[in-house]
């Protein structure tokens, strides 16, 4: 795989700058694929220093690291050339998990270096896979409640894609390890977004970017190329199905108000929830209520 060379860095900052325009000033130069601070240091110096030209034209540097390729040296560095957004891939709050996949930190390092980070006034951002080998829901969860503890601004979430040529693949094939379902899959992130939402830290991204390779290359069927949105719809789905249980009324000419923004989140992929009210036999309006935030519901 070819690597970004100071030149290329420029070259791309130059182009997104013209491609930009003043919006580039909502952007942020970005850093990813990679453990940015464990390569090699004069490497990740002229990577940085190729950003110097251009800084000014967009609100920040994001890198990407391992929590275990944190300290203060290095923070400091990071500090002076601009660099204002760390995302540490944690992947588990268990070290049983975090030793089974060869992760290489411990759950330890995560803690120790989102503490750093914040200190040096950087925003910290985690990443957690689910479904890793030797997890279940329920230690995914765990490591969801120890990172809203750490109080990160944003969190990613990755549900466990088995590729070819690995480890996890060939547990995969001697069922060693059975993957979560697609369906399992969203009714665990579902309940994730929510945690995170209430804790007030954003989710900002939920399942790998699409790609013919991935599709190729990778075994199980936990991989959908909108899966937040299908973790979107799970979500009122449930809420509607809770808030009728719980609800003493007739199943026909009642309302259900949601924030605008939230409507095709609410009527599912192809208006599958909302086919699937109607099927159930509820007949409802729906209404509007921008006060509401973007996962509640009520109904009248």
């Amino acid at each position: 795989m070819h690597q970004p060379s100071y030149d290329d860095v420029t070259a791309i900052l130059e182009k997104s700058v013209a491609d930009l325009g003043e919006k580039s000033r909502n952007a942020e130069i970005a850093f990813f694929g990679g453990s940015f601070t464990a390569i090699d240091r004069d490497y990740m110096l002229s990577l940085l220093q190729a950003t110097k030209g251009y800084i000014d034209k967009f609100k920040g540097i994001r890198i990407s690291t391992r929590p275990d390729c944190i300290d203060n040296e290095i923070l400091g560095i990071l500090k002076s050339y601009g660099v204002t957004s760390i995302e540490l891939g944690a992947q588990s709050m268990d070290d049983v998990i975090l030793n089974a996949n060869n992760r290489g930190h411990t759950s330890f390092d995560v803690v120790k270096s989102s503490k750093l980070i914040k200190d040096y006034g950087f925003s910290l951002g985690l990443q957690m896979m689910t479904g890793l080998y030797m997890s279940d829901v329920q230690k995914d969860i765990y490591t969801a409640k120890a990172f809203i503890s750490l109080k990160p601004d944003t969190v990613r979430i990755y549900p466990t894609v088995i590729m070819k040529d690995t480890d996890l693949a060939n547990y995969y094939l001697n069922s060693n390890y059975i993957p979560y379902t697609l369906e399992k899959s969203v009714d665990l992130c579902a309940k994730l977004i929510l945690m995170f939402e209430e804790a007030d830290i954003a989710v900002i991204r939920l399942g790998l970017h699409y790609s013919d390779s991935l599709i190729v290359n990778s075994y199980g069927d936990n991989y959908h190329p909108a899966f937040k949105e299908l973790c979107e719809n799970k979500i009122f789905f449930d809420k509607f199905i809770n808030y009728i249980n719980k609800s003493d009324f007739v199943k026909e000419n009642f309302k259900v108000f949601i924030n605008s923004k939230s409507l095709s989140k609410f009527l599912g992929q192809k208006k599958s929830n909302y086919n699937t009210f109607l099927s159930m036999g509820y007949k409802f309006e729906i209404e509007f209520d921008d006060t509401l935030k973007k996962y509640d519901l009520y109904i009248n």
